[in-house]
């Protein structure tokens, strides 16, 4: 059988409700990048990235590196900071984008991905959350982060990190401190993203998430017929779905009329009677974005074959994962935390992100060693 290398939530299709026109949008972006006052906030390592950033975007010419694109989700994201905060945006960008084809760490991870909560309400056929071995309270995997705990992370994170997810394992909404979370979080990031399956999305929750700033709420969704989506999200109810969503948008039109929140029904793409054309018809007028990403066999890597693939996995040098314990692993396929790299409790996140526990993986894998390592040996992820 042919092998499929998959990249890490590679979309398969992506609709935007807004279009925009790229050369326009590019004249104004050099403006602003050339613009010294913009330039203020960025140290001289900033500054070395965004040579490299405006050599791909505005020049011809080749280059040694792997050439830095502006998807059209990214420009939306751009088109909603300040004028001083693109020049920032787009340096973290880059080292999301592309250090980790160059196999770069500095000093802290480009997008930090933190769980409210691994507990989830769904048991979508495509999770681990099917795993009985997991979901069990007794399991020792099932809990809830406690603010303090959020608040230390949140604190390093601050000016350092600037991609932040609320979400992993577990649906977020149901921390019962997850709007204090949000409180905390208020203004403190270029991009806060939420992901979650919207079935707590009432309407004090959805308050809480447009005072806080969040940029980015994405509803996870995966059909455009009621039938269709309770096969694939299990305890799921796509009229509770879409009346949440739709109580959303009235709440943001009424009293958060400026704000720039991005929404996004994004789903897993796993069987043919899903259609994006559909999903559009369906979502389109309910939120900005309708996306599918690829499925990764999520649901229990450790009972896969080999993979027999030797790619080193770019999560090792894109995104950290903290657990609601203060677990640190280097991804979510992982969810039973084989590779865990130590916590953060007891030491900080830059430390942990340039640890010889995490360099030791980095090495493995760029040595086409992942063979070496479970679960890596059985993941597709590339």
């Amino acid at each position: 059988m042919k092998q499929l290398y998959k990249k890490y939530n590679s979309f398969v299709g992506i609709k935007l409700k807004e279009k925009y026109n790229e050369n326009n949008f590019l004249d104004n972006l050099k403006l602003i990048l050339n613009d010294k006052k913009n330039l203020l906030k960025l140290n001289q390592y900033d500054l070395k990235i965004l040579d490299y950033v405006k050599k791909d975007l505005f020049s011809s010419g080749t280059s040694e590196r792997p050439k830095f694109n502006l998807t059209p989700n990214v420009v939306k994201e751009i088109q909603s900071l300040n004028l001083d905060q693109t020049p920032k945006y787009l340096v973290h960008r880059y080292r999301y984008e592309i250090h980790p084809q160059l196999r770069i760490s500095d000093d802290f991870p480009p997008y930090l991905q933190i769980e409210p909560t691994s507990i989830c309400n769904y048991r979508c056929v495509f999770c681990y959350q099917t795993d009985n071995k997991f979901n069990k309270r007794s399991s020792g995997h099932m809990g809830h982060m406690s603010l303090d705990t959020f608040k230390i992370l949140i604190d390093q994170a601050e000016g350092n990190v600037e991609f932040i997810s609320l979400a992993s394992r577990g649906e977020p909404l149901l921390c019962p401190d997850f709007i204090k979370m949000l409180d905390y979080t208020r203004d403190k990031f270029f991009n806060l993203k939420i992901n979650t399956n919207a079935s707590l999305l009432d309407e004090e929750m959805s308050h809480a998430i447009l005072k806080s700033g969040v940029k980015t709420l994405v509803f996870s969704a995966d059909a455009a017929d009621s039938s269709l989506y309770s096969k694939l999200r299990v305890n799921g109810k796509l009229d509770k779905i879409v009346k949440n969503i739709k109580n959303f948008q009235k709440i943001k039109k009424k009293n958060y009329s400026d704000s720039k929140i991005i929404t996004r029904v994004s789903g897993v793409k796993v069987n043919d009677q899903q259609n994006l054309e559909n999903m559009e018809k369906y979502w389109g007028d309910m939120v900005d974005q309708v996306a599918f990403v690829e499925y990764l066999p999520w649901e229990n890597v450790y009972e896969s074959g080999y993979s027999k693939i030797q790619t080193p996995c770019s999560d090792l040098w894109r995104r950290m994962f903290v657990w609601w314990d203060g677990k640190v692993n280097p991804c979510d396929i992982d969810y039973k935390s084989e590779l865990s790299v130590g916590d953060i409790k007891n030491t900080n996140i830059s430390k942990l992100w340039q640890s010889n526990e995490y360099n030791n993986l980095r090495k493995l894998h760029e040595s086409k060693l992942r063979k070496n390592l479970s679960p890596c040996n059985k993941c597709v992820l590339v």
